[in-house]
């Protein structure tokens, strides 16, 4: 349709229609048969059967046949013929799983997570989808919160890049999305990574100034990128509900950053302006919405019930219900649904793409980039005629998928155990506990294998059912009884290699003295645990590196690399009473951001600066030589840093600015060089302008955030 088309149709449309095409509902309402996805939040609620007919898209559904058949309904319904659009989170894969985004993070590579997208896309959409609730863009600090592990991590930079790569993967490079492709709504705006305690739905209270200096460079990137749609935060920003947030949403998101996309709530967060207390009753929490600029009402009847009669009694503009209604059907334009409500999708296509071979080989490929290596004593890899005694609750557990992977086949999920013993022929197995409790006669038998075999390999870790949306945790270690095997495996003298399940950073303080070696695994995907055994046999050279920290504590949260500079700074080695420090433990976490081991070493020499002044005109270079010092190939994560000694305002001891991926034959160098352009030393000043200090600057170039004295090159930062 052309913008004449669409205008003609919006102006044609009844104010029933039109609050219909600005209501979500879950795909339960649809069908009779449907059986229901998992949602977000509560459903016990009356949804007439008017709203059904006049709603304009449907959520958590998907299936070439089931989609087909509640579009074809709809559409002999529908007075305009207007199609629904189907939306679910499509967040780490669609059938075929990659791993969990905090997992995805790891693999430091923006170009594979846009490849997997794709795959991710063409899936999806050939099961009658059109948007993908993805990416998360949320700076996440406190490992807490149970949608850590839907974030990539801790520091802007790596989140933009990320969140831009996803919406590429998702939709393609074209205002136009192809039937192969889906749209992307990025989420939640904004800072909800930052909600009080760890604690799903809760407050965030930050300034203005750190908003747009650490959380919104991930959305900007995402709006750059093209993305279709923003979802709002379930927080308070300002103290103001961001769904009720006209500063954020229409000044900000609209004005500022020039977004003219589709603007959707995220589940019920309409209705909940009422107990947040900005509310009085539906008709409030549908005006406030409106009005600061949501277009879509996702599983709430706030706008259902309200908008026709706060339209009628002239309690709001209609200009703004005509607004929102005309972006979502520039949305269903811009999807080609207008030309065809099905998007060539056939039952055929859905057969023939979903779980391709070539799926499958990627999400391997992914899983393997994404594992990171946090110990290693000299015990990995493992020679195939090693006798292995395989323990733990996750080393026969087919929950490798994660917690957002509702359209995955966990069932046909390739278990530790499965892919451990075609490695191995001398591999024995033994659960030795549940997940979360102690069973003295799984114990027994555990302890029945650790006597029969050289090494012992543990797969601990936490469920799917202790991550994700609603599953915030105030203690972040393991099970008790996981300890307990961890302790009665190293007493037996053998090595103890753990492979980690989980989806969030961990406590691991307690596990560490336990283990010669630590594979962290994430909730790894569709073939994550053959992606393990390819590590632990030495197929595969472990490269990821952490995207967040992790805490020696749960009371150390949150520590994160980038943490602004104190008044006392705790010297090195120093156990002095009166600095910024616990008296129980170090200031630093056990695993650092940008951390991760390798079955080589790798040595880094000849750092250089072009300049030690410079106007901030042009390029600044610093170049390194990586030499592999160790006996096999293996890729290393170059990192650069970057420190303003003294700003305006307090700044961070250190920020990512720049990485590189290269690969090492042993005895071989290759040097990195990386740019500086002046913008890397922009922030936000005190008055909200963007700009740099004049002065000295440090430059660290390093294998993680972890950053030698000796090793620091400095610069000063002249203004002409």
């Amino acid at each position: 349709m052309t913008e004449e088309q669409l205008q003609a149709l919006l102006h044609e449309m009844t104010t029933a229609e039109k609050v219909g095409q600005l209501t979500q509902f879950a795909g339960a309402f649809y069908s009779e048969q449907e059986d229901s996805t998992p949602v977000t939040g509560r459903i016990e609620f009356p949804v007439e059967e008017d709203m059904i007919k006049e709603s304009g898209s449907v959520l958590g559904v998907a299936g070439a046949m089931k989609l087909m058949g509640i579009q074809r309904e709809h559409l002999k319904k529908s007075r305009l013929g207007i199609p629904l659009l189907f939306m679910a989170d499509v967040i780490n894969g669609f059938e075929t799983i990659f791993p969990i985004p905090l997992g995805l993070g790891a693999t430091w590579d923006p170009a594979l997570i846009e490849e997997l997208q794709t795959i991710s896309a063409k899936e999806a959409a050939s099961a009658g989808l059109h948007i993908s609730f993805a990416p998360m863009a949320d700076l996440v600090r406190d490992p807490r919160w149970g949608r850590v592990m839907e974030s990539t991590g801790e520091d802007p930079l790596l989140n933009s890049l990320f969140a831009a790569a996803t919406v590429r993967g998702l939709q393609g490079k074209d205002s136009l999305i192809a039937n192969d492709r889906v749209g992307a709504c990025v989420k939640h705006f904004a800072a909800y990574g930052l909600a009080e305690g760890g604690r799903d739905y809760n407050t965030v209270d930050l300034s203005e100034r750190e908003l747009r200096d650490k959380h919104l460079p991930a959305y900007k990137a995402a709006l750059e990128a093209g993305v279709k749609l923003v979802m709002t935060a379930f927080n308070t920003v300002d103290s103001i509900p961001a769904t009720a947030n006209s500063t954020l949403l229409r000044d900000l998101l609209r004005g500022e950053l020039k977004f003219d996309g589709v603007v959707i709530s995220d589940f019920g967060a309409v209705q909940e302006l009422i107990p947040h207390g900005v509310a009085e009753n539906e008709a409030e929490a549908a005006k406030k919405a409106l009005e600061a600029g949501v277009d879509i009402d996702m599983m709430s009847l706030s706008y259902a019930h309200s908008l026709a009669s706060l339209i009628d009694e002239h309690m709001i503009d209609s200009t703004f219900v005509d607004e929102a209604v005309l972006r979502v059907l520039q949305l269903k334009n811009e999807l080609g649904l207008f030309e065809d409500p099905y998007r060539g999708v056939s039952l055929e296509k859905e057969q023939t793409v979903v779980g391709h071979p070539s799926h499958l080989a990627l999400a391997q490929t992914v899983a393997e980039k994404s594992m990171v290596l946090l110990k290693n004593e000299n015990v990995l890899p493992l020679d195939k005629q090693t006798s292995v005694a395989l323990i733990g609750p996750y080393a026969d557990n087919q929950d490798l998928l994660g917690e957002w992977s509702i359209f995955g086949k966990t069932d046909q999920t390739t278990t530790l155990r499965q892919a451990v013993q075609k490695q191995y022929t001398h591999a024995i197995y033994a659960k030795g506990s549940q997940l979360y409790e102690r069973d003295e006669e799984l114990l027994k038998e555990a302890i029945a294998a650790m006597e029969q075999t050289d090494c012992l390999l543990l797969a601990l870790g936490e469920g799917k059912d202790r991550s994700g949306e609603g599953r915030s945790r105030s203690s972040i270690t393991l099970a008790p009884c996981q300890i307990e095997l961890a302790r009665l495996a190293k007493e037996t003298g053998k090595p103890v290699i753990v492979a980690l399940f989980n989806a969030r950073p961990l406590d691991l303080t307690e596990l560490e003295p336990y283990a010669d070696a630590i594979l962290e695994c994430w909730h790894p995907g569709s073939e994550g645990a053959k992606a393990v055994v390819a590590i632990l046999s030495g197929k595969v050279n472990p490269s990821g590196k952490l995207t967040m920290s992790f805490p020696r504590a749960t009371g150390q949260i949150p520590v994160y690399y980038n943490a602004y500079q104190t008044g006392r700074p705790l010297p090195p080695g120093s156990n002095e009473r009166f600095f910024s420090r616990y008296i129980d433990i170090p200031n630093e976490p056990l695993y650092p951001f940008g951390f991760g081991l390798s079955y080589t070493s790798f040595g880094y020499s000849n750092r250089s600066l072009s300049s030690a002044k410079w106007d901030g005109s042009g390029i600044l270079t610093v170049s390194v030589d990586i030499t592999n010092i160790g006996e096999v190939k293996g890729d290393e994560i170059v990192q650069l840093y970057i420190q303003d000694v003294v700003g305006e305002v307090v700044r961070p001891v250190k920020e990512l600015k720049s990485f590189q991926k290269v690969s090492l034959s042993p005895g071989e160098t290759k040097t990195v060089t990386f740019e500086i352009s002046h913008d890397m030393l922009q922030y936000y000043h005190s008055d909200l302008t963007f700009a740099s200090d004049p002065g000295q600057f440090r430059v660290y170039v390093n294998g993680s955030s972890v950053c030698e004295e000796e090793n620091t090159l400095t610069f000063s930062l002249v203004k002409s």
